[in-house]
C-alpha cells in the first residue's frame, strides 16, 4: 500500500482517476471507476443499483472491459467517499489484471488517498 496523489501518478493513471471522478459526478452515483486494459483502452462506470442487480462502480468497469474483449488490466481507479476498496472490488480487478494491478483510491475531489495492489 502506498500513499499517493495525482501529481505522483503517470499521465495514464491520472486520466483514469479523472474519468472515474467524471462518471461519479455526471451520474450522481456513490462511486465512479475506470480501468485501463492491456491495449490502453479505458472503461468508465458508476455504481449500479437496481432491485435485481447491485454492482460497485469498479465491478461494473471490470465487467465492461471483459464484455469488450479485454484480456488483462494495467490499472484501475475508484473515486468514492469510502475509505478503501472492498474485497469484492479487489477480487474483480485481480481476476482480470492479476494481483499486482494497481488500484488507485481517490476522494471525490480527485485526490488519490492510496494505491493498493489488487492482490
Amino acid at each position: 500500500m502506498t500513499d499517493s496523489n495525482a501529481l505522483d501518478l503517470d499521465p495514464e493513471d491520472r486520466k483514469i482517476v479523472t474519468l472515474a471522478r467524471s462518471a461519479r459526478a455526471r451520474n450522481g452515483v456513490a462511486e465512479g471507476a475506470a480501468v485501463r486494459d492491456e491495449t490502453g483502452r479505458t472503461y468508465v462506470a458508476g455504481t449500479v443499483v437496481l432491485d435485481s442487480l447491485k454492482l460497485s462502480a469498479l465491478q461494473t468497469a471490470v465487467a465492461m472491459a471483459v464484455a469488450s474483449g479485454a484480456k488483462s488490466l494495467e490499472a484501475a481507479a475508484v473515486v468514492t467517499v469510502a475509505e478503501g476498496a472492498s474485497a469484492a472490488d479487489l477480487a474483480a480487478v485481480r481476476d482480470l489484471g492479476g494481483p499486482a494491478t494497481p488500484v488507485h483510491l481517490a476522494a471525490p475531489d480527485g485526490v488519490v488517498r492510496v494505491t493498493v495492489p489488487a492482490g
